[in-house]
Parts: C-alpha cells; structure tokens; sequence
C-alpha cells in the first residue's frame, strides 16, 4: 500500500502493484527474443553480404540485451510478488531493481537507432532479415516507455405483497423510458414535465398493463429534491396506487448525496423523529402535490372505496416511505412497499413506528439497503483492518477476486489466512480480525479510526423482506438459474456493508423483479415466510 520512493519522491504506485504489468512486458520480452533468436539462427549462413558482419553483431547484442531486460523485468515481477500490502519490507530491493530497468533504456534506444540507421542506408543482405530489424525497431520505439511503471487496471474490485400492477409501477419507479413507439394522444390525465412525444407515458402503460383511463397524474417533473411520480387506478386490487421514480439524473444523485439528518415536522406521537435530508425533502415535495394540488381528492373521488397503496424503488422508495408517514394521519389504511430502500432513512423512534404500515424488500447482498454514513465509516474501519491483518499478496488476492467475479463461488472457498488462523470473509471477520495482531500495522487506542461516528445512526422503513439466493450461481449459462428464499429480517442483519460481485447488481430493478417473479412462481417460498411476533402488516 505504501507508494514506492523513487528520484526523492513518492508515486502514487505501490511496490507490489507491478506483477501484472510486468508479466504482459515479460511475456512480450519472451516472444520478442525467441523470434530474434530464431532470426539470427536460420539466417546467420546468409550474412556474408557487404555489411553483413555489422548485421549480424547488431542481432547478438540485440539478443544479449534482451535477456538482460528479461531477467531484470524478471526479477521485479518477483520482488513485487512477495511480502503483503501492508507489509513492504521483503520488497525493499524494488526502487534499485527499478533504477536498473530504466538505465537499461539508454542502450535499448541508442541500439534501435543504430538498427534504424543501418537499415536507412540499406544493407544488401537477406531481405527477410532486414524485415526482421525493421519490426525489431518499430516494436522498440512502442515499449520505450516502462510498462512495469504502469499501474495495473485489475481492481478487486415483495413477492406477491405488491400484487400485478404495484409491482409492476414499482419497475417504474425505477426505469421509466424506452418504448417501442412514441405517439401523440389528447390525454384524459394530468401530465407534468418534459414528455412531448410521449415515450415515457408509453413505457408505463406497456410495463404495467394499465389503460390510459386508470391513470389520475403522471409527473416527469425532476429537480434537486423533487422527484418524478405518479398516481393511477388499481381496480383488480382496489387501490390508489402512488409511484416514485428512483435514481435516474444527476438531480436525483444530488438528492442522495444530501445524507445528513434533519427533523421531521409529522403529525403522530413519535419523538425525536429525524430522516435523511434529501429524501426527506423530496417526501415533502411530492405531499405538497398530492394534497394542495388535489390529486388524491381527484383520484378518491372516482374510487372512494379503494385504499391507498405506495410504491418506490431506492431513492424513491426511501421517498415513498417517509411520504407514507406524512400521509398516515389523513389516510390510516395507507400502505407502503418499498424495493431496495436505503438504509439510512429513519430515525429508531420512526423505524418503529413504521412496521405497522411498510414493508420493504431487499434482495442478497445489496449494498443500497445497507448504505448510511455511519456505515460507510464502519466499512473504512473495516477495510483498513483487512488490508493491515491480510498475509496474502495484492496479486493474489486480485487473481481471486476475478475468479469469483467470472465463475461465482463462495468465499469460503478462497481462504485468507491469518497468522494462527483463518479470514474466510475479510469484511464480515471483524471479530476474527481483532483477535489477531499485526506485527507490521496496528491502531492506536487514539486513533480516528476507533473514535465513535458524529453522525445518528438512520434505519431503513417497516419491515423487511430479505430475498436470498440459495446455491451457488456463476456468470455463465452452465450455471443453473438462481433460487431464493424469503424470511422477515431484522434490520441488524443489514448494519454492515458487504462486499461481493452482486452488491450492486442486487439492487437493478431488473434483477429484483426477475428475483420476485421466481419467488412467486414458487408458491410454497411465499408460504414459507414465518410470521413476526409483534405487530402484523395486512399484505395484499
């Protein structure tokens, strides 16, 4: 991890970051100097033309060179394989291995020059041959620049609860563009925001079914905390359905980023009611337009039979949510579900009070229904930890990390050892990490890094439906589809980010609604959810 010190200064390249790099330059080296070789062995017989002696001189050190550069390069890939990352010390020869590398450029050049100037003033030998020096030029001048000073670019780098149409506003909440035709139409809704040709309005009535009547207000109005929304007619399940669109603009991203916490002005019995700032804002936002704008009125005036049912995915999930309590006082029998919603939302004392009325769904390892600031501070303690107490080298651990992106697996089957003992998932191990010292890194009892997060702690909305898949499943079609299954989760279970290949492809709309669909197709898995003692949900 420490960069490597190199003419009095620091880079931004660490010792052990220049096992790849060098490779691909070795195994360029290697091809290069057995076609050289073979060159000069199949031709030597034919160099007894004028200048033939200075030729054939020029191909025997140019051979000479180059092994020279391969055992040097050779020996840096070594050097930088050994030791950890924290631990540079068996890596100390590197900056002198380095200093030779680079000198040997000098004679590298003056030789391809030379090589360029016979071949200018034409040598009168085996065509071929001088074919040969040619590439040998062309191909120097490409890979004068170090390539072992190049950075590698490895980096480890609800079931049926929201019936047909919920569901499928839901996936609009997330994606709301691309149908196969954009048309023009007088429209009996209210429509806001810049969808002229109507393409958008189009991909939602292909995605959920509804026909243009069963919609009250379609908004694509998007500004820094004001999001996109929509409110329509569900008559199969009787309810006033309201979708907020997620993340889909740099609006929205602003939005997100406004993590910090800020009270709640609602009209309940809840004390110390905070929320995430943004999306508290963007809540607040879409209220106002639901209730001075009479769009509910509008809407409970066809239908003043039907309930209330709202809807949203990630940003706009965590919307809907905090927009659920703000409604709960005019409109008791309201419901929310919420896809993938971010973890750091409610405060404990609205976290409670919001298990009557919210559900939420999240699937495997997503890393949006585990994000909150004070998890992220965990997540750089904790990275910190299992860089400093991990005994594998840096290539090793890349080489891993692109098996198990490639073919799936568990990471029980990629062992990190610890000195007396084993680190089967570096960022769930804590409590394996700090049973064990580090005699080349270690924290202070002062150190910020065990000092407690400024921030309060946010939860996520209601309770929560945790789709987990079951089995193993790889990148390629030889891999059987995911199953998965369903259980109520406790929020602890999502307090800590984890990493995996699916962290983020968890929390794609898509993926969620293919996860829901196999759920659903398995009727016994929706059986299967035990219910949670203490106060029930009415899941319709």
């Amino acid at each position: 991890m420490p960069g490597m010190v190199l003419f009095g200064r620091r880079w931004a390249i660490a010792s052990d970051d220049l096992v790849f790099p060098g490779v691909f330059e070795l195994f360029v080296r290697v091809l290069w100097w057995i076609g050289i070789l073979t060159l000069y062995l199949m031709h030597r017989g034919k160099l007894d033309c004028p200048g033939g002696v200075l030729l054939s001189s020029y191909l025997i050190v140019l051979i000479i060179l180059l092994a020279v550069i391969i055992c040097t390069v050779s020996a840096i890939v070594c050097v930088s394989m050994k030791g950890t990352i924290c631990n540079p010390g068996p890596r100390k020869s590197m900056s002198k291995l380095l200093y030779v590398r680079l000198a040997l450029f000098l004679p590298e050049m003056v030789w391809a020059s030379l090589g360029a100037a016979w071949i200018e003033d034409g040598v009168q030998c085996d065509r071929t041959v001088g074919n040969g020096i040619i590439a040998t030029v062309a191909v120097r001048t490409r890979t004068w620049c170090p390539a072992t000073l190049q950075q590698g670019s490895l980096s480890s780098t609800s079931n049926r609860t929201a019936s047909g149409t919920t569901r499928s506003l839901t996936r609009w909440s997330a994606i709301p563009q691309g149908p196969p035709s954009c048309r023009s139409r007088t429209t009996d809704y209210d429509l806001v925001g810049g969808d002229q040709l109507n393409c958008h309005f189009g991909s939602i009535l292909q995605t959920t079914g509804l026909q243009y009547r069963d919609f009250i207000h379609v908004s694509f109005h998007d500004k820094v905390y004001e999001l996109p929304f929509l409110v329509a007619l569900d008559h199969r399940k009787e309810s006033v359905v309201v979708a907020v669109r997620g993340t889909m603009s740099l609006q929205d991203i602003l939005t997100d980023l406004s993590a910090e916490s800020e009270p709640v002005d609602l009209e309940c019995e809840v004390q110390d009611c905070w929320a995430h700032k943004g999306i508290s804002q963007a809540a607040r936002y879409v209220y106002r337009r639901l209730i001075n704008d009479g769009i509910l009125s509008q809407a409970f005036s066809i239908a003043p039979e039907y309930r209330l049912v709202i809807v949203g995915h990630s940003l706009g999930a965590g919307a809907a949510a905090l927009l659920t309590i703000m409604l709960r006082s005019p409109y008791p029998r309201v419901r929310c579900y919420a896809f993938s919603p971010p973890r750091g939302l409610l405060s404990k004392s609205l976290y409670e009070y919001s298990k009557t009325f919210i559900v939420s769904l999240v699937l495997g390892k997503d890393v949006i229904p585990r994000l909150s600031v004070t998890n992220l501070e965990d997540l750089k303690r904790r990275i910190l930890r299992v860089i400093a107490y991990c005994n594998k080298p840096k290539y090793k651990i890349l080489l891993r990390a692109c098996w198990y992106e490639l073919f799936g697996g568990h990471p029980e089957d990629l062992p990190t050892e610890l000195d007396g003992g084993d680190l089967t998932q570096p960022l769930l191990g804590e409590r394996s990490l700090l049973a064990h010292g580090s005699p080349a890194y270690s924290f202070s009892s002062d150190s910020p890094l065990e000092s407690p997060t400024k921030y309060p702690p946010l939860y996520p909305p209601g309770r929560i439906i945790h789709l987990e898949e079951v089995g193993t499943s790889g990148r390629f079609s030889c891999y059987p589809a995911a199953r998965y299954s369903v259980k109520w989760s406790h929020e602890s279970e999502f307090s800590k980010i984890l990493i995996g290949p699916k962290m983020l492809t968890d929390h794609m709309p898509d993926i969620l609604m293919r996860a829901l669909d196999s759920v659903v197709s398995d009727r016994a898995a929706c059986v299967s959810c035990p219910t949670q003692g203490g106060s029930s949900v009415e899941v319709a």
